[in-house]
């Protein structure tokens, strides 16, 4: 099915590279990717999309141009409705939003109800383009902040939030049933997310404190203490890694540099990975001609946390 996906701002690369891992992207704008999709309702697992739509058509963002759209499309519809419009930042600013939406409403045969509608169709104006659709879901990214890492029963700070966590499980592509490993494991997150998405979670981390708390934090989970240089797993045993590397003078680490750490678990995490898995890995520092030994890099990205902080994110296969 050829979809509309309404992206959410909060990076300018990471929101197009998580839904690729779901659907081929034809075109892209602002916050906006058109799609062409085999299983809509799959699209739930994104982090950075905020709405599933059902491509209907696209015109220039002008009032004539939408109004000769709908014409075309001569919408009827038996269900209550209600037509929405979101402006991205690039929008002309002469199109006024209630404006619109009063203006697709009256273009569409069928009952309003704007309260409570059965179906909802929706605009999309980004730079001097308007995309329009029947929404087919909306994603519920309240629940990420419902699992923020301060509500678990085990926190430490510094923890990946669980929009991110989520985002590179599915940069992973594991699929449901695959097993998952995270051997930096910390407080547990990305196990957490990759255990919502149905797969099979293996983590492990050397300090016992954060082995104890992600044992809380995910009763039950096959976890182990163990070095990341020197895993008690088999050869190819796993389908994807995503781990978010140490960093910092109080991390607890056996190697004699942090360096080392970095080479030697790399290497660790190409032995257990099946031939084909990808590796999503997190650092602060730039590792990729490390990683380059090992592997070969698909994508990388930068994301800003703060003044002093900028996360790496590199894709490996």
């Amino acid at each position: 099915m050829k979809c509309i996906l309404e992206l959410s701002g909060e990076h300018p690369e990471l929101p197009f590279a998580e839904v690729e891992t779901f659907a081929c992207i034809e075109e892209r704008a602002t916050q906006v990717a058109v799609v062409e999709c085999p299983d809509p309702d799959a699209c739930g697992k994104l982090a950075m999309t905020h709405t599933v739509m059902e491509y209907l058509g696209r015109c220039d963002a002008d009032e004539a141009s939408i109004i000769a759209m709908l014409q075309a499309l001569s919408l009827t519809t038996e269900q209550t409705f209600a037509a929405r419009v979101r402006k991205m930042e690039d929008a002309p600013e002469t199109l006024s939003q209630l404006a619109l939406e009063r203006l697709i409403g009256s273009n569409i045969d069928g009952p309003v109800s704007l309260d409570a509608p059965e179906t909802e169709y929706r605009a999309i104006i980004t730079g001097n383009t308007c995309y329009f659709g029947r929404v087919i879901l909306h994603i519920d990214r309240g629940s990420y902040q419902y699992r923020n890492p301060m509500r678990r029963p085990f926190f430490h700070p510094g923890v990946m939030m669980p929009i991110t966590a989520r985002t590179l499980v599915n940069l992973s592509q594991a699929k449901m049933g695959d097993v998952i490993c995270d051997p930096f494991c910390g407080t547990g997150g990305v196990l957490l997310e990759a255990k919502l998405c149905g797969m099979k979670i293996i983590g492990s981390d050397m300090d016992p404190m954060m082995i104890d708390g992600c044992r809380k934090n995910l009763p039950g989970t096959d976890l182990f203490l163990a070095d990341a240089t020197v895993l008690p797993l088999g050869d190819n045993s796993v389908d994807a890694v995503v781990t978010d590397l140490p960093y910092g003078h109080s991390v607890c680490i056996m190697a004699s540099s942090m360096d080392q750490l970095y080479a030697d678990s790399l290497h660790e995490i190409r032995r257990i990975v099946r031939p084909g898995g990808r590796c999503v890995i997190v650092t602060h520092v730039d590792v990729q001609p490390l990683a380059e030994k090992e592997f070969t890099v698909v994508r990388k990205f930068y994301q800003r946390i703060h003044k002093s902080l900028t996360r790496q994110i590199l894709i490996l296969k």
